[in-house]
């Protein structure tokens, strides 16, 4: 036990008041900070006003039982140690109290030095208990840490091979960079977490990490594609969400899966709709569509900002989420007043 700001609290909590007052003058002669309370509500207000070390706790009060109010006080103070006294040793109370949290139990009349002894040893209890909760708390935070330096590592080393696959291709080379940095201008303008920040981007860097099992003259072809090479280039989103799987969360995993499926539920092999759809593939959609669109591509020219954004907007609410293609106008700059449009998947 400390002295001074520190001292060990307790709070005795019995109906009776020459109990209460007994073991108040013990405690305090001790040099613990004590309190007291006669019913349950008054003793949860105490509770919810200041820290409380230890409580002493009976079974029996008129109102609300002791029984009833450990289970409060194990619920929300889950730090607090709580003995029990009773002055009728009934067995089967006794058990439930302590399956319910309580650290001892105390039977009337009591000896104080005998529940002095208690006190100390339930404060002893809760002291280590303190500890290894701490303990598990720092080793928690070392895995989380090492689990993220890991997980960073194994990432960093697909992302530089998505940056190796792009780099093969002159039209698609940087693709992933620019649509990262498009997703997270979006991710800030929508309000997103930093954890949620954090898995867009690694949505956004590898939601194109699929391609590596298409074949690339199908990938480069400048005529229309057939039916199954359509199939080929729309499934490398399944695919890559397979890759990564391993790898990292489902929040990215399902992003990668879903940015090519359309806000109408109209997409390829599409099996969720609206806002069914992760929003992470829904804003990686939209950024997606306005790079491919103004980039050069084997089959067409680049299109302008201008004329990118129309074609977008023409299509919220059908093919894009409208929330994130009135983002994409916000960081544009760019509106237009069309609707009506189908956009050709981006390859």
């Amino acid at each position: 036990m400390v002295t001074g700001e520190e001292k060990t609290s307790i709070l005795i909590i019995d109906d009776e008041v020459g109990i209460r007052t007994a073991l108040l003058r013990k405690f305090t002669s001790e040099g613990y900070l004590c309190d007291e309370s006669g019913n349950a509500g008054e003793a949860l207000e105490k509770l919810r006003t200041r820290p409380i070390d230890l409580v002493i706790l009976d079974i029996r009060m008129p109102g609300r039982s002791g029984n009833e109010l450990l289970i409060d006080i194990k619920q929300d103070y889950p730090d607090t140690a709580v003995i029990m006294s009773t002055a009728i040793a009934d067995t089967d109370i006794i058990i439930e109290c302590m399956r319910e949290g309580a650290n001892d139990y105390i039977v009337k009349p009591f000896d104080l030095s005998e529940i002095t002894l208690s006190v100390k040893k339930a404060l002893r209890t809760r002291e280590l208990e303190l500890k290894v909760k701490e303990y598990q708390q720092q080793l928690e935070q070392k895995v989380e840490e090492q689990t993220r330096e890991i997980r960073s590592i194994f990432l960093g080393a697909i992302e530089s091979l998505v940056v190796a696959l792009e780099a093969k291709d002159g039209y698609t080379a940087g693709h992933s960079r620019r649509v990262t940095e498009m997703v997270l201008k979006l991710g800030q303008i929508l309000g997103l977490s930093d954890d949620e920040m954090e898995d867009l981007r690694w949505g956004a860097l590898l939601h194109d990490i699929g391609k590596i099992a298409i074949d690339p003259a199908i990938q480069n072809k400048v005529t229309k594609l057939t039916p199954a090479e359509y199939n080929s280039i729309m499934a490398h989103a399944r695919e890559g969400s397979r890759i990564v799987k391993p790898l990292t969360n489902k929040t990215v995993v399902d992003m990668i899966a879903h940015h090519h499926d359309h806000f109408d539920g109209e997409g390829f092999h599409q099996d969720v709709t609206g806002e069914q759809i992760p929003l992470g593939a829904r804003i990686i959609a939209v950024a997606d569509t306005f790079d491919a669109m103004t980039s050069d591509r084997p089959y067409r020219v680049a299109m302008s900002a201008e004329e990118s954004v129309a074609e977008i907007e023409q299509c919220a609410g059908t093919q894009l989420d409208p929330v994130v293609v009135k983002a994409l106008l916000e960081i544009t700059g760019l509106q237009q007043s069309l609707s009506g449009s189908t956009l050709t998947p981006s390859a």
